[in-house]
């Protein structure tokens, strides 16, 4: 029975030492990532600023405001992180010219379905829009600033604009 105990902790001793051996290879250390943290709004390349902006299925843009220099070339990018159709919860940026009335404006947005919710006629009205999108989508659009000033964005979707609004910035 002695000799059974010793056996039995010799391979134990034996396996252990098998095991926790010291021939670690090194881990380079990992990158800590913060959820919900991640942060895009504008990233200078030479004289490009590209802002990105997300709509949600609650009909809000993670951003009130948006930040750019006169003259500099725009790439904006809206993201709808939500998961509902473009018929039911479409979202688009679209940039209004100062002195813009935004309700008159998106009262002619309302109605204009077969345009994506781009009144015709109205392009004296706007700046620069992106494309309607659902749920799940990304758009793109490149633009130059206008002239520094604050100018008003909304989505232009029936309803939306107002409580998906914000400021687009132009600085010196």
């Amino acid at each position: 029975m002695k000799t059974l105990k010793y056996l039995l902790t010799a391979v134990f001793v034996t396996t252990l030492l098998f095991n926790c051996g010291g021939d670690k290879k090194k881990e380079a250390p990992k990158e800590k990532i913060k959820l919900g943290t991640k942060k895009e709004e504008k990233k200078v390349d030479g004289n490009v600023a590209n802002l990105v902006i997300a709509g949600t299925d609650a009909m809000q843009f993670d951003k009130k405001e948006l930040r750019v220099k006169a003259g500099q070339k725009v790439k904006l990018t809206l993201r709808h992180t939500g998961k509902m159709d473009v018929n039911v919860m479409g979202h688009n940026v679209v940039i209004l010219k100062q002195g813009v009335d935004i309700s008159a404006f998106a009262g002619k947005a309302a109605t204009a379905r077969d345009t994506k919710y781009i009144p015709a006629g109205a392009e004296g009205d706007i700046i620069a829009y992106t494309n309607m999108i659902g749920g799940g989508q990304t758009t793109s659009i490149e633009f130059d600033a206008p002239a520094p000033g604050t100018y008003d964005f909304i989505c232009s979707f029936p309803g939306h604009y107002a409580l998906m609004k914000g400021k687009f910035i132009v600085e010196q």
